[in-house]
């Protein structure tokens, strides 16, 4: 019964709460919202629950590591949906997510090698995703149906997704857990709605957030084993958090300047402000990481 009503109502949620921020301060804070790992941090939680501490570390190692398909996801859509409509562009970035769990599947690497390279590809797709200039455009009011859609679809989304992973190990349930619910809900209905500018804005806050769910996993992986369950969730969803926050106060006392708008000083360079946003989670709060944007 607990399982299932993380199914039904934690995801649904929190895509209603992030597309509500979206509306409300732009797309790209709705995409850093959604960037927290509401969806992978309850199925790993239910797998140190059910399978012990030891296999919800393995799966939040195997987790980490699917943030890098995670971003090709991010990539492979907002790129093609400078041309494409939405449809196309969700199977094609799921097609790049399930190329990236088949490759990721024979690697293997020490912990903090992972957070390296998932917290390299974030800064890398920054750079390859499309940088929107200028005002976002007027948008119509949407249909009263479009939020409660948006929950359907993120509960579909999880229930297949919980349903076939608890049946592959702790590295492939843990590599399949980032699995894009909520990015392709938000992804989707924004592009459709708003148009490919949108979209990108939308990711480029995902990619800048997912930093904070990169370190959720990082801290996991490496003290369930003497931690526990509890508190390592705990300490985990703490850290996450914190980073969020303090990302969301640097945008708003402006001394992040979220890319896709231009400020006093002009455009920033390409990916620049998002790099340094991501940046931003890793430097001062937790001494895991830490990316250079020069």
């Amino acid at each position: 019964m607990a399982l299932f009503a993380v199914k039904a109502l934690l995801a649904p949620t929190f895509v209603v709460a992030a597309s509500l921020v979206a509306r409300h301060y732009g797309p790209w804070m709705g995409g850093v919202i959604g960037g927290l790992p509401v969806v992978a941090g309850p199925i790993l939680l239910i797998y140190g629950l059910s399978h012990g501490a030891a296999f919800a570390a393995g799966a939040a190692l195997g987790t980490l590591l699917g943030l890098i398909s995670l971003t090709a996801f991010a990539v492979v859509y907002g790129r093609l949906a400078q041309r494409a409509p939405w449809l196309p562009c969700m199977l094609a970035g799921w097609l790049a997510f399930g190329v990236g769990t088949i490759v990721l599947d024979g690697v293997s690497v020490p912990t903090g090698v992972a957070l390296v390279l998932v917290w390299s590809g974030f800064a890398l797709g920054l750079l390859l995703l499309p940088r929107p200039l200028g005002l976002p455009p007027t948008a119509a009011p949407p249909p009263r149906w479009d939020l409660p859609l948006r929950a359907f679809c993120a509960f579909m989304l999880v229930l297949v997704l919980t349903t076939i992973a608890g049946w592959l190990g702790p590295k492939l349930s843990g590599l399949l857990a980032p699995f894009p619910v909520i990015t392709t809900v938000l992804a989707t209905f924004t592009h459709a709605q708003r148009g490919p500018a949108e979209a990108a804005r939308l990711l480029r806050g995902m990619l800048t957030g997912f930093g904070a769910f990169a370190l959720f996993c990082f801290i996991l992986a490496i003290s369930l084993r003497t931690t526990g369950v509890g508190l390592g969730f705990a300490i985990a969803t703490a850290a996450a958090l914190l980073a969020q926050a303090t990302l969301i106060a640097l945008v708003q006392s402006g001394r992040i300047t979220p890319a896709g708008f231009e400020g006093a000083a002009g455009p920033r360079s390409r990916g620049q402000a998002d790099v340094e946003a991501l940046a931003a989670q890793g430097q001062g709060q937790t001494g895991y990481a830490e990316i250079s944007t020069n």
